[in-house]
């Protein structure tokens, strides 16, 4: 009688130890796979990056490539996990079944999620910005330092950090600074009413040559007489600075407007500033 139950008990013990070194090599083997796999895709996505770069796609080397990398490494991991839990005995299509229906309750929680994320892929498509682009969207101006599934991350002229939905980016009024060839200098000059014609036109040759001398400035710059305001007579410039950059085109308009002040002075051509008459009459 108890020989009968060592023996039962070697037989259940040889089973299972040959079940647990069975799942072990299972599981070892799966392991393999996947970081096989992972290599070859890291390779492949290597060579579609060398390929866009040389095809100068930036944006599908920037934003494109690490999407596809990841979906691609998640369907690696699904199917070698799928896989494992079928030879194992369980049941992929309950198991997926299973998760359909909480994909319906996660999904509800998740529509924002889900929404940024189809935003991402309406900036993809558009190539509206890249990283290191200067953009304004709504009322954020700066410059893009990461792009994410599910947001645009900007770094404002406050050295702040601003994180936007990329949902509400796709809905948004979007403008790229970086890809004009050039920036305006809109700038008015006002100068006392005082002021007598010749030193009017001298005021309006002083702010052309100003701007003609700078080689940072595109040609014909326009000079004009605008208006008439409450307290001056206002010179109104528009000129175009070869340049996208805002630091730089903030340089170039100090420049031109600290050198126009000089030659004013030189010329006793007088700046006006607000003011008021006042007139008394006597009785």
């Amino acid at each position: 009688m108890i020989t009968e139950i060592v023996n039962i008990a070697e037989k259940i013990e040889t089973a299972f130890r040959t079940l647990k070194f069975g799942l072990i090599i299972s599981i070892v083997v799966n392991i393999i796979i996947a970081v096989v796999l992972f290599k070859v895709t890291d390779i492949f996505i290597k060579k579609l990056k060398d390929h866009s770069q040389k095809s100068d796609s930036a944006m599908l080397s920037g934003h494109l490539i690490p999407i596809l990398d990841k979906i691609i490494k998640f369907l690696i991991l699904f199917f070698i996990l799928a896989s494992f839990l079928q030879s194992n005995g369980y049941s992929i299509t309950s198991l997926i079944a299973g998760f359909g229906i909480t994909g319906l309750a996660v999904g509800f929680a998740a529509q924002q999620t889900i929404a940024d994320f189809f935003g991402t892929l309406a900036i993809i498509a558009d190539k509206i910005y890249k990283l290191g682009d200067y953009v304004k969207i709504g009322d954020v101006e700066g410059t893009v330092e990461d792009i994410n599934l599910l947001s645009t991350k900007i770094r404002t002229l406050d050295d702040f950090i601003v994180s936007i939905p990329n949902n509400n980016i796709s809905a948004t009024v979007i403008t790229n600074i970086s890809k004009a060839n050039k920036r305006r200098i809109n700038e008015v000059f006002g100068v006392t009413y005082d002021t007598s014609d010749e030193k009017l036109r001298q005021a309006i040759e002083i702010i052309k040559d100003v701007c003609s001398q700078d080689n940072r400035l595109h040609k014909n710059p326009v000079v004009v007489t605008e208006t008439l305001s409450a307290s001056s007579i206002d010179i109104r410039l528009y000129a175009y600075v070869k340049t996208s950059s805002f630091n730089e085109l903030i340089q170039v308009r100090s420049d031109v407007i600290l050198e126009t002040v000089k030659r004013f002075r030189q010329e006793d051509i007088n700046f006006a500033f607000p003011s008021q008459s006042v007139y008394i009459e006597k009785q």
